[in-house]
């Protein structure tokens, strides 16, 4: 990311909101932690003065943005394997096998998809999610498979983040649920937020939740499960985990919201989930350089066929 500054205009007073959470709304392709770090080194300003995360716009601020040049990626590249189902100059879709940590981390530092995106791109990834996340304008669990887009450049990520917060994008993903859904379709309106006392999991709350809402069709009913369509309204972290789990039906191999209800499935079917069956098949978005309507589809997972085969009714 080459170096560049924006300078954002307050219109209207905003005193119970920080400047970082303030600027994370403009800014959307960029996590809050960065914008706050941004402002702790002085390269965010306002009215040339530098002041703290928790600053609160007033009218009449000018807020000076300073990108700098983004630092060489930490990660190294790695040749590794890619399912490609679309590139240009600006962007790339993949399909994501299930098992692969996106990006690197603490305990995985090597064999992600990061490593093998900077080998693919030789190094020519946008810089906006940080030298941890380049290229990567949205999240995927790493049992998760399917659709993933990446961005090449900065305004590339910037515009399809803003689509992404637009909810103009189309997210269609494949389901096994445990138990027999007897609805054909259905819609889940619960707010989503951090569990009170499980850090590393979501919960429906209503009182302190974001909005989350997801469309659901029966495509087919299994012996003790369901292949479910769903269509992803929002995006909140583990938003359909979380909404099946909740109308009691979660996902197959699930081992964060499911594993009781998987024990349950492989003492009635002799079937053993490998991993969550969660699987992104269809992403449609306006292609951000070209305008051009994109709609990518990844094939079916085989073990999601394998699933199939064991938990059809004869």
């Amino acid at each position: 990311m080459s170096e560049r500054s924006e300078t954002v205009s307050v219109e209207q007073s905003r005193p119970g909101e920080r400047l970082d959470t303030y600027l994370r709304s403009i800014f959307q392709a960029v996590s809050r932690g960065a914008i706050r770090r941004l402002i702790e080194e002085g390269h965010i300003k306002v009215n040339g003065r530098v002041v703290k995360p928790t600053h609160s716009p007033r009218a009449g601020e000018e807020i000076t943005v300073h990108w700098p040049e983004a630092r060489p990626a930490e990660a190294r590249p790695e040749q590794m394997p890619l399912e490609i189902l679309f590139e240009d100059k600006d962007l790339l879709v993949l399909n994501k096998a299930p098992g692969i940590v996106v990006h690197p981390a603490a305990g995985n530092q090597e064999h992600t998809l990061v490593n093998a995106l900077l080998h693919h791109c030789k190094g020519e990834l946008s810089g906006i999610g940080g030298v941890a996340r380049p290229g990567i304008v949205h999240r995927r669990d790493k049992d998760t498979s399917g659709c993933l887009v990446v961005a090449k450049n900065d305004a590339t990520h910037q515009a399809l983040a803003e689509q992404f917060a637009a909810r103009s994008l189309e997210k269609i993903y494949l389901a096994i649920v445990c138990g027999e859904m007897a609805r054909a379709s259905g819609e889940i309106r619960a707010a989503i937020a951090r569990h009170p006392t499980h850090r590393k999991r979501m919960a429906v709350n209503e009182d302190d939740g974001r909005e989350a809402r997801t469309t659901y069709r029966v495509i087919e009913r299994l012996t003790s499960a369901t292949l479910v369509e769903a269509v992803l309204h929002t995006g909140r972290t583990h938003q359909i985990r979380v909404h099946f789990q909740h109308l009691g039906f979660p996902i197959a191999g699930d081992d964060v919201y499911a594993r009781r209800q998987t024990a349950r499935l492989k003492e009635l079917t002799g079937y053993a989930a490998p991993r969550q069956l969660l699987h992104a098949h269809k992403l449609k978005f306006t292609h951000p350089r070209t305008g051009r309507k994109l709609a990518l589809e990844a094939p079916w997972p085989a073990d999601f066929q394998e699933a199939l085969r064991a938990l059809r009714k004869s």
